[in-house]
């Protein structure tokens, strides 16, 4: 049974006039502990990078980097075949403009979390990892990683002794190998259903997969997207079931700590 969790969800995911996604980023922070913030490769530019940064320091919202693929008009969820090199530069960049937003309004970058594509991509790419958290140890080593237990990114870290957070999706369907099944396109979800699947996660460590099986999950972090339908309705739900059930809200770093 889990007493603490951090919660976090994707933001900034628009560009110039362009919004992706029904939930307005101020409503979305008063949910959340962790902000996972565009970095403009899959979405976000840098006067909507700054609001968001602001934003989360007023609600007390811990940051983090949000890089995905250069692929605005697929919103970085296209895979797209090039070299280790290119892609953890592409990262470094990313993470790079995101923390001169956050040393401008006074706050620290918390964590990176890869979007999408370049997310799934990792996870299952351990030449990729390997290098993302080489190029990590040496530019960023307190900087926390967000990905799923089952991930090669997540054993890469683990071994490095590069920060690490393992989350659970909200919004996304598990099969039974513990991975979620990556999605372009998300249906609406019905926001209790939603919360039930989060709080038995938290009171019993499991989750029921597509195949009809009922797996093991291990994290420290419940995940939701901005962009899927209803993702207001859905937070708000996740977050009232859990501390319902005395289970706070909290950043990754006092999740982290308390579960040491």
């Amino acid at each position: 049974m889990k007493r603490i969790i951090d919660l976090n969800c994707d933001m900034g995911e628009g560009f110039g006039h362009w919004s992706y996604g029904d939930a307005p980023d101020e409503a979305l922070m008063a949910i959340i502990s962790s902000a996972n913030v565009a970095t403009g490769f899959h979405a976000g530019d840098p006067a909507l990078m700054n609001r968001v940064v602001a934003l989360a320091k007023e609600h007390g919202v811990n940051i983090g980097a949000h890089p995905g693929y250069r692929d605005l008009q697929g919103f970085g969820r296209r895979y797209i075949k090039c070299s280790d090199e290119e892609l953890v530069n592409d990262i470094v960049y990313q993470i790079g403009a995101l923390r001169e937003f956050c040393r401008r309004h006074g706050v620290r970058l918390q964590h990176v979390k890869p979007h999408g594509a370049l997310y799934m991509e990792a996870a299952k790419n351990e030449s990729l990892s390997n290098h993302l958290i080489e190029v990590l140890r040496a530019c960023a080593p307190d900087l926390m990683l967000f990905c799923m237990d089952i991930s090669i990114t997540y054993k890469v870290a683990r071994a490095s002794g590069q920060p690490v957070i393992r989350e659970f999706y909200a919004d996304r369907e598990y099969d039974n190998s513990g991975s979620i099944v990556f999605a372009r396109k998300v249906a609406q979800f019905d926001p209790e259903q939603i919360a039930r699947k989060c709080l038995r996660a938290c009171r019993e460590g499991r989750v029921e997969t597509v195949e009809g099986g009922d797996i093991p999950i291990a994290f420290e972090s419940i995940c939701f997207h901005s962009d899927t339908p209803g993702a207001l309705e859905i937070g708000r739900a996740v977050r009232a079931a859990l501390t319902e059930n005395g289970i706070s809200i909290a950043s990754a770093a006092t999740v982290l700590e308390n579960a040491a």
